[in-house]
C-alpha cells in the first residue's frame, strides 16, 4: 500500500455525509477486464489447453491466487500457482503497454473529484506491479492512496482492501463510496460497510440495500455521490 500525497483526513464539502470514493481499477476505471481474459487464454494455448469460455465469469474480479488456482484446477494444467501467476502478469503488463483504454466517464470523475479535493484511493485486486503500470495513464495525482492485492493478507472479497484504504484515509468506511465492477468487489466493500455503486461490466448485478447500479461512470459525479450517501444514512 502506497500513499501518493498525505491522507487528506475527512475534509469533505460543509453538509455533506461522504468522506472519502475509494474505486476499483480493472472494468471500473479502465477497459481491461477482457484484456485478462484474453492474456489467460493465450498463456494456457501456450500450454496446450483451451479455456471454456463460461469460466470467464468465474474468474472475473477475483484475486489472481483464486482465478489462477481455479483454472489450473479446470484443465489440469502442468504448472504452479507461483508460475502461472508470473506469466499471466507478464501478459497483461505487454497487453497494457500497447493499448489501455479508459471507461467511459473515468478521466471526467477523477477530475471532479480531485477538483474538489475529495480524499480517492484506488483499491485493486491487481498486483502492486501492474497497478503502478495504470497509474501512468490515470495520473497517480488523482488518488492519495493506492492499495494492491498483494498487499493485504486477503484480498476481495473480503473487505480486507476496503478497510485498509479507508484506514489509510483516516476516514469511516460507513462513510465511503465505493465503485466496483464485478460481485466479487462489491462484496468486499459491503463486508467492509462500504456505500456501493455497482458498473456492471462482464456480469450483471442486482441493486440491493446499500448498493446502487448504474449503466457508467458518466451517471456517476460528486452530486450523485452525495445524494446516494445522504440517501442511504
Amino acid at each position: 500500500m502506497t500513499s501518493t500525497v498525505p491522507a487528506l483526513g475527512t475534509r469533505t464539502a460543509e453538509g455533506s455525509a461522504l468522506q472519502a470514493v475509494l474505486l476499483d481499477m480493472d472494468g471500473t476505471l479502465v477497459d481491461t477486464e477482457g484484456f485478462w481474459w484474453d492474456v489467460e487464454t493465450e498463456v494456457f494455448a501456450s500450454l496446450g489447453h483451451t479455456l471454456d469460455d463460461s469460466w470467464r465469469h468465474v474468474v472475473v474480479g477475483g484475486p489472481m491466487t483464486r482465478s489462477a488456482g481455479f483454472l489450473i484446477e479446470a484443465t489440469g494444467a502442468d504448472i504452479t500457482l507461483a508460475e502461472l501467476s508470473v506469466l499471466l502478469n507478464d501478459g497483461f503488463e505487454q497487453r497494457i503497454g500497447r493499448d489501455l483504454p479508459l471507461m467511459p466517464g473515468a478521466a471526467r470523475l477523477l477530475a471532479e473529484l480531485s477538483a474538489h479535493e475529495i480524499p480517492t484511493a484506488l483499491v485493486s485486486a491487481s498486483h502492486r506491479r501492474i497497478i503502478d503500470r495504470v497509474l501512468k495513464t490515470l495520473g497517480p495525482q488523482h488518488f492519495a492512496l493506492t492499495v494492491a492485492g498483494d498487499e493485504v493478507p486477503r484480498t476481495k472479497p473480503h473487505p480486507d482492501p476496503y478497510l485498509a484504504a479507508a484506514a489509510g484515509l483516516g476516514v469511516d468506511p460507513a462513510r465511503c463510496a465505493v465503485v466496483e465492477d464485478t460481485a466479487t468487489g462489491v462484496a468486499a466493500a459491503e463486508a467492509a460497510g462500504c456505500h456501493v455503486v455497482a458498473v456492471p461490466s462482464v456480469a450483471p448485478i442486482t441493486p440491493a440495500a446499500r448498493r446502487t447500479v448504474v449503466a457508467s461512470l458518466e451517471e456517476v459525479d460528486l452530486t450523485f455521490l452525495r445524494g446516494l450517501m445522504t440517501q442511504m444514512r
